[in-house]
């Protein structure tokens, strides 16, 4: 769409520079000259915008970066907690079988001493 506008700028200052002769005005510029000169401040003016354009997508592409490493390290730290708490409660589930297991063997020898 920019190329169009700058396309239809061109034309409209070549057709300008023709009708206008090729006398030189007041500032020392001729109708081609400033023809040539409202080329090269639209081709400025588009490559300005579109570099904002670019600046602006750049940013939203490092904050979507920057959130994306926040969640993988959020859900590191969670992952890390329950398996932290999972170990635990396997101990300790460890550790009741291993009681019941010790106590089962000492009713068991109490009952042959009998």
């Amino acid at each position: 769409m920019k190329l169009t506008q700058l396309a239809v700028t061109m034309g409209v200052m070549v057709a300008l520079a023709g009708a206008g002769g090729c006398s030189k005005k007041e500032d020392g510029m001729g109708p081609a000259q400033q023809a040539g000169q409202a080329v090269d401040n639209a081709g400025d003016k588009v490559a300005r915008e579109l570099q904002e354009k670019l600046d602006k997508a750049n940013a939203a592409a490092r904050q979507v970066s920057d959130s994306a490493q926040q969640t993988r390290e959020r859900i590191a730290d969670a992952t890390a907690d329950a398996a932290a708490d999972a170990s635990k409660g396997l101990d300790a589930a460890t550790n009741k079988v291993g009681k019941k297991v010790e106590q089962a063997g000492e009713s068991i020898q109490q009952s042959t001493k009998k």
